[in-house]
């Protein structure tokens, strides 16, 4: 069975431009249509080369990220790479237009260094020691990358200025949404960095602001998890926090009640199931006759909305702690599209009291 075409990492581009460039540093005036490179599983491939160019002290060259069948933000953008000879031993990175510098702990290079993490790190000195044992100084870019950060999670991880350089076996799986799990990670090394001991995990925006509405929280306590939930609660234990607030929208986070860990609308089912399931038991309003979980949780009274969003805040509570399968205690509240409380679960004391009307 075909699940689609695999693509590169930016940090396989990254290491193909590095070498196209280095090539041409070294006298190489052929002007390459590819470049073949070595990746971490053993394997080589070649990537397409746009351009190769002589400098006044050193040479660039640019591929073409083809991220394959993976819907990833930086598809068709090229990744350029400026080397000269270094003065060093190693091989030093720098950032250039359009890539990151890091300014948080917690992520898996230091403060003030590109954002180029390891596993692009070693594909880029694994092409070039195929060509020189000599020092370099190779420059990453990504043109119009500082705009694209924006759309992603770099902002919240302390990477500014631009994208970050990702990638650990070289390729792109379609829809494994690899760039957004790295960036998960990162998130939860941010917060353990910056002693966060009990971080607060939402779906995407609405949950974020209401979150930050109704607690007292950081800058690196709230995370948002997108569709990732599966990813992210197992990757959760090594963390050893002792607490955790699942905080979101019931249109969401119900989905987890039945298992479901990829919340995205296309690989999961609608959420109503489950809300209909469970509120069909205990009140008299008839759950088939509204197509959302707004508008079914806004035609309960009172007394109902809260059960029902009790009831369904406790079902995915323990879910989660089932799927975590660690000692860490699992809290949820369930908001609407306002922001406003629908049901909570579990002890809310390390964060600041709920106030709702009720």
């Amino acid at each position: 069975m075909s699940y689609g075409r695999l693509g590169y990492t930016t940090g396989a581009c990254a290491a193909a431009a590095a070498k196209a460039a280095l090539r041409a540093l070294i006298g190489d005036t052929e002007q390459p249509t590819e470049v073949e490179i070595p990746f971490p599983g053993g394997e080589r491939h070649s990537l397409p080369v746009v351009f190769v160019r002589q400098r006044v002290h050193g040479a660039e060259a640019a591929v073409l990220k083809d991220a394959g069948d993976d819907p990833d933000i930086t598809n068709g953008s090229l990744v350029q790479a400026f080397v000269e000879w270094g003065g060093g031993k190693d091989v030093v990175f720098v950032a250039g237009s359009g890539v990151g510098t890091v300014t948080k702990k917690g992520l898996s290079v230091p403060p003030g260094e590109p954002a180029i993490t390891s596993g692009p790190r070693k594909m880029v000195r694994d092409a070039l020691c195929e060509l020189t044992s000599r020092p370099v100084r190779v420059t990453i870019s990504i043109p119009g990358g500082r705009e694209m950060a924006r759309k992603t999670y770099n902002p919240r991880l302390g990477v500014v200025n631009g994208l970050s350089i990702l990638g650990t076996t070289g390729r792109v799986r379609p829809f494994s949404c690899q760039a957004l799990k790295c960036s998960l990670v990162c998130e939860l090394d941010v917060a353990k960095a910056a002693g966060v001991t009990a971080p607060v995990l939402t779906p995407g925006h609405i949950g974020e602001r209401s979150a930050r509405k109704h607690l007292t929280v950081t800058a690196e306590q709230v995370i948002e998890v997108g569709n990732e939930w599966g990813f992210l609660l197992e990757n959760l234990p090594r963390y050893q926090f002792e607490q955790v607030l699942l905080w979101g929208h019931p249109g969401k986070l119900a989905k987890l009640a039945d298992g479901q860990w990829d919340t995205h609308s296309s690989r999961s089912k609608p959420a109503m199931e489950t809300i209909r399931r469970m509120g069909g038991s205990f009140h008299s309003l008839d759950p088939a006759e509204h197509a959302t979980t707004e508008g079914l949780f806004a035609a309960l009274d009172q007394a109902e909305r809260n059960r029902l969003g009790e009831a369904l805040s406790a079902a995915i509570a323990r879910a989660a702690e089932e799927k975590m399968s660690d000692a860490s205690k699992i809290s949820v509240v369930l908001v609407n599209m306002e922001g406003d409380v629908l049901g909570t679960y579990g002890d809310l004391s390390l964060w600041r009291k709920l106030n709702y009307k009720s």
